[in-house]
């Protein structure tokens, strides 16, 4: 009897063991199950047209804003979908067949877009109005840039970039570089004291931008100053003649032909450079400066783009 009750006894603690093995070995699966959840961080993104939220370093990506692609680029950051009817010469890697075409930045292609299931899309101006059927599709971020504070804005974006892609490092280091760049432009320019006036040419007709305008990085951050400091501020800008180009005597002309980038032909070089504008000081001095449309019409506002703007306007000096 005595060795029947020792060996229930043992017997007992056995299965008491075993029943602790199972329970902890089921704490630990528990554990490492919750710790895998939290590690899948979400972002949350409010914006001016809504919220986004979505896990962290999103991998299937489609971008409607070129200078968010070219920061993407910058930071070697994959994307799925681009809208291809238009890509700007220095993104043209972006025109192969690897990536998915979504359309155009005016006319998106929804069914590619869904049939992608994208964890993100991108979105700025041009797409605005469509938010609500993107926001339908997948987590959908609106990219602003505000013409009258471009650094804070431009700033705020790449920050934002690289809070949702885990590159924040990566991009302060970026900033600080294009930040110091930048000061020594605005220095140079400062100095310069010249006048300039920046004028978009399309099919024959022309506008001027000035200070707080779409093109008004020129000014308000380069440090050029202005041939007329009083345009109106608007988006497709002011009409103006050349009549009141050869009056406005730019010492500079910034010329940028919109034609070039929208499957039009170029012509701005014979538009602009008629009877009345070769009486300015900036055709006499050769300095009838043509800006690349695809940095600074098609896109603009990236880490790549902005570097290629400053250099553009430094090689003007």
């Amino acid at each position: 009897m005595k060795k029947w009750s020792f060996l229930a006894l043992v017997l007992s603690l056995v299965l008491m063991l075993a029943a602790c093995g199972a329970k902890e070995e089921s704490k630990a699966e528990e554990a490492s199950a919750s710790k895998e959840t939290e590690e899948v961080e979400k972002v949350t993104i409010t914006h001016k047209l809504g919220e986004a939220v979505f896990e962290q370093s999103p991998e299937k990506v489609v971008v409607f804003d070129f200078g968010i692609l070219d920061t993407l680029d910058e930071l070697g950051i994959e994307v799925t979908g681009v809208p291809q009817a238009t890509i700007p010469t220095y993104l043209e890697k972006y025109a192969d067949s690897k990536y998915t075409n979504v359309g155009s930045l005016k006319e998106p292609d929804f069914e590619a877009i869904h049939a992608m299931q994208p964890d993100v899309i991108f979105i700025s101006a041009r797409q605005a109005e469509l938010y609500d059927q993107f926001a339908e599709i997948a987590p959908t971020v609106y990219v602003e840039l505000d013409y009258t504070k471009y650094m804070e804005s431009f700033e705020y974006n790449m920050n934002l970039v690289g809070e949702v892609f885990g590159k924040k490092d990566e991009v302060a280091a970026e900033l600080k570089e294009i930040k110091t760049s930048v000061e020594e432009l605005n220095k140079k320019a400062s100095e310069l004291n010249k006048k300039g006036l920046i004028v978009l040419a399309n099919e024959g007709k022309v506008s001027a931008y000035g200070s707080s305008s779409r093109f008004g990085i020129i000014h308000d951050v380069f440090g050029f100053g202005a041939a007329d400091e009083n345009i109106e501020v608007s988006t497709h800008g002011q009409s103006i003649t050349f009549e009141y180009i050869m009056e406005t005597n730019p010492d500079v002309l910034f010329v940028i032909d919109r034609n070039t980038v929208v499957g039009g032909q170029s012509g701005a070089e014979k538009t602009i450079e008629n009877e009345l504008v070769q009486k300015t000081t900036a055709y006499k001095e050769d300095k009838v400066i043509y800006l690349d449309p695809n940095s600074w019409y098609l896109s603009g506002g990236g880490l790549k783009s902005v570097k290629i703007m400053a250099e553009e306007i430094e090689a003007a000096l």
